[in-house]
């Protein structure tokens, strides 16, 4: 495409991130049937989809005809979209790839707290099973959730079965199951709980997040371990905590690939290294089963 130095400038305003590993390899590890990909983005094209002027990054595109592509490389059928913070509460490129993608294919949307019944019932037809809060760029009131207007949007989505997902360091929050005891859906959070692992999985908010698993009212996610790791490839110093979260409660985690992998800045791994992780993090067979298939179709609502 031949963009207007207008054009230019405009995608310059927030910096410009590395793309995925073009080459994903096969994993050596074999994924079981109707094994989900949890935790995806897709970009652009930004002449159809622009990005929202407030964000804190630029991504290069990433579409979902090549997200199809790397799900087939990695042997995984089924996929759940997330709605990125460039996109704002504008979800038409992560609804658009999720009608092209099929049904196999779930998604979690960015909405306002004031969103109207029609647009919720409209996400819902198309896939949406959850709304995502990002409480990580927030600059002022860190570590704080205002509970008021997100207790009464998620009492209007649960008669759907829906969830909130949020993107939040798990540190931040001592008393996380406590704010979350009574929250009407249950909630998610990505990244083994997005805290840095010289913490220590004793840290308080991470122990907060256990208990709330094991109460069947937070679910947590396997992904992005460079977020987190500070080491390289094969990030050691999170097995750890992948461990801790399938002791506590292995009926309440799920496994993504956080594909295209924005705003790494430890080098790009690729995505066969990152889902032969799951080797590590989840030695047994049978729990790779539930976490990789069956949490995902209770979670998402797959057939």
């Amino acid at each position: 495409m031949n963009m207007t130095p207008a054009m230019q400038a405009e995608l310059r305003s927030a910096p410009l991130c590395a793309g995925a590993d073009p080459n994903p390899r096969k994993p050596r590890l074999a994924l079981p049937p109707l094994a989900c990909d949890c935790h995806a983005h897709v970009f652009g094209p930004w002449s159809t989809y622009p990005y929202a002027k407030a964000r804190i990054y630029t991504p290069p595109d990433a579409l979902p005809a090549t997200y199809q592509d790397l799900l087939a490389t990695l042997g995984v059928q089924r996929a759940v979209l997330i709605q990125p913070s460039v996109y704002g509460t504008d979800n038409q490129a992560m609804l658009d790839a999720m009608a092209a993608i099929g049904s196999t294919c779930r998604g979690v949307a960015v909405v306002d707290y004031d969103v109207s019944d029609g647009e919720i019932q409209r996400l819902h037809s198309a896939g949406v099973r959850g709304v995502r809060i990002n409480v990580v760029d927030v600059k002022e009131n860190k570590g704080v959730i205002d509970m008021t207007p997100l207790e009464k949007l998620a009492r209007r989505i649960k008669p759907l079965g829906w969830h909130v997902e949020f993107l939040m360091h798990a540190d931040e929050f001592p008393q996380l199951d406590r704010i979350f005891a009574d929250f009407p859906v249950p909630i998610v959070l990505g990244h083994l709980g997005y805290m840095r692992t010289d913490k220590g999985v004793q840290n308080p908010g991470f122990q907060a997040m256990l208990r709330l698993m094991r109460d069947g009212r937070c679910w947590v996610k396997l992904t992005g371990p460079y977020r987190i790791s500070g080491g390289k490839l094969p990030y050691g110093d999170t097995t750890p905590f992948a461990h801790a979260l399938m002791d506590a409660a292995p009926g309440q985690v799920v496994w993504g690939t956080d594909w295209p992998h924005v705003m790494v800045k430890s080098g790009m791994p690729n995505d066969g290294d990152l889902t032969d992780l799951l080797s590590a993090w989840i030695p047994d067979a049978r729990l790779r089963e539930q976490v990789l298939v069956r949490n995902p179709a209770r979670l998402y609502g797959f057939d």
